[in-house]
């Protein structure tokens, strides 16, 4: 019930325990040197331990673990140099795309996103944050969902239009801050973000699923051109761990976590954060380990994280960073003081001498303690390592068993009447009845007629009087003539 990470020159394994995976981790080091592979090595042996992974393929070199490793390779070489066997493996993988192009759609909705997440994505400050919040309010006792953003721009200019009867209820807004997010929307979907708002919501318990042999499915995320847009890729994952955390019951100990979570590229979470936000992974690294989830973050230096959350971090693997300022010097200096001390390694000078493929690793034992700091090779990863070609990853997002449960897109008008249903039914509200489709022509019923209209002639009913009143005035006269005749 262990992970084995890497191997000392003197033969020793260094291996994770599987029952301390869920107290987190930290994989650093500088650009090169080794830290995707040491990804990859993790997320098979969690796999095939059973632990479902979520990665972000950043680069999408991750993409190799589903297809086999090269017998011929370099590294397998290496691992025969380290006195193992290198065994080539193939491992489940399930791919996932914000944009849908690469792996399945991730979509969410604007209301379940929630003001403050939301509000980080738009680089809001305090004072806008609050007029994001009391529009969330307003449309939350108006049961008025929002769905995507082109519904939370519709909201913001209702706002703007009655803003001083909504000051009068929910707190003074400025016309200011509501223009500011119109301006900061309009910047997210340049950039791609109306492709995270969408039907059919995502199920966060589908990425802990195992394969039917009984090994993990790996998560990649394809995140290269999410890259594009760091704010939104940050916010994002924060958003995925932050479901986790609410729809996964208590779990306490397990003999393994449920799944572990690998948060490439963790700077940009915490790059000009604001107080309250690290405050809030703080708090959420710390509670979702009793959920049963092990939180993995990978970033440069172990300087890109708070102390905060640095502090919950148990497991380390440290790769090689390269001292050039003196401000890498002090990088170099904190990572070492990081690691429980070895008299026979000097942490301080390795950090800067490691080769790539080496790292200095420090790991939580089965009582929870941090072991003393110890040198290592990396040992291989069992799949390809670098990317899959386009084709292989088609097949495998063909053969996907969720492919029929998120690869479709409802047309607007239908998937706003289905979220919104369901956002009634979840509060005991009755559900919108949809009285047919919108039919061409259907708006001249709403549009009045400025042109006067045409005498209408005689109906059949005035016909029919018209004959009867005749015949009685010739009947009267005929009578009357009769009369004088007499």
């Amino acid at each position: 019930m262990q992970i084995d990470i890497g191997q000392t020159k003197s033969g020793k394994t260094i291996a994770l325990p599987l029952a301390r995976a869920n107290r987190h981790g930290l994989i650093t080091g500088s650009t090169g040197m080794g830290k995707t592979t040491s990804l990859q090595r993790m997320a098979e042996e969690f796999s095939a331990a059973g632990v479902p992974v979520f990665a972000a393929d950043v680069k999408g070199d991750l993409s190799g673990v589903a297809a086999t490793g090269d017998a011929e390779s370099p590294l397998a070489a290496r691992c025969g140099a380290l006195g193992r066997q290198f065994t080539a493996s193939a491992f489940p993988v399930q791919f996932w795309d914000l944009f849908g192009h690469d792996g399945l759609p991730i979509r969410t909705s604007v209301h379940a996103m929630g003001p403050e997440l939301l509000g980080r994505m738009l680089r809001l400050n305090e004072t806008q944050q609050g007029a994001l919040s009391v529009l969330f309010k307003r449309c939350e006792d108006n049961a008025d969902f929002k769905l995507t953003l082109d519904d939370l721009r519709w909201a913001l200019d209702d706002l703007m239009e009655n803003r001083e009867d909504v000051s009068k209820r929910y707190g003074h807004i400025t016309a200011a801050s509501i223009a500011t997010i119109q301006r900061n929307l309009l910047a997210l979907e340049v950039q791609g973000g109306g492709h995270l708002f969408g039907e059919p919501p995502f199920d966060i318990t589908d990425l802990i699923r195992t394969g039917p042999d009984g090994r993990g499915i790996i998560n990649l995320l394809a995140a290269d051109q999410l890259m594009e847009c760091p704010k939104l890729y940050a916010v994002f994952l924060l958003w995925l761990l932050t479901e986790l955390f609410r729809v996964l019951p208590e779990a306490g100990d397990l003999d393994k976590p449920k799944l572990v979570f690998f948060f490439d590229e963790a700077h940009l979470l915490f790059t000009d954060a604001p107080k309250e936000l690290v405050q809030q992974v703080e708090r959420l690294v710390r509670l979702v380990r009793s959920k049963g989830v092990g939180v993995y973050f990978v970033t440069q230096s172990p300087a890109d994280i708070p102390d905060t959350v640095l502090a919950q971090l148990g497991s380390r693997i440290q790769h090689a960073l390269r001292a050039y300022t003196p401000k890498d010097q002090r990088m170099v200096k904190a990572a070492a003081q990081a690691f429980r001390e070895n008299r026979g390694i000097d942490v301080k000078a390795e950090i800067t001498a490691l080769a790539v493929g080496e790292a200095l690793i420090s790991v939580l034992d089965e009582t929870g303690i941090p072991t003393k700091v110890e040198k290592v090779d990396i040992l291989p990863p069992a799949g390809q390592v670098g990317p899959i070609s386009a084709i292989e990853r088609r097949a495998i997002m063909e053969a996907s068993a969720l492919r029929k449960k998120y690869a479709y897109d409802l047309p607007e008008g239908e998937a706003s009447t289905v979220f919104a249903n369901r956002m009634r039914r979840d509060r005991g509200l009755p559900e919108v009845v949809k009285t047919g489709d919108w039919q061409p022509g259907d708006f001249r019923q709403f549009v009045p007629s400025f042109v006067p209209e045409a005498p209408a002639g005689p109906s059949r009913l005035d016909h029919l009087t018209g004959v009867l009143v005749s015949g009685l005035i010739a009947a009267g006269g005929l009578t009357y003539l009769t009369w004088l005749v007499g």
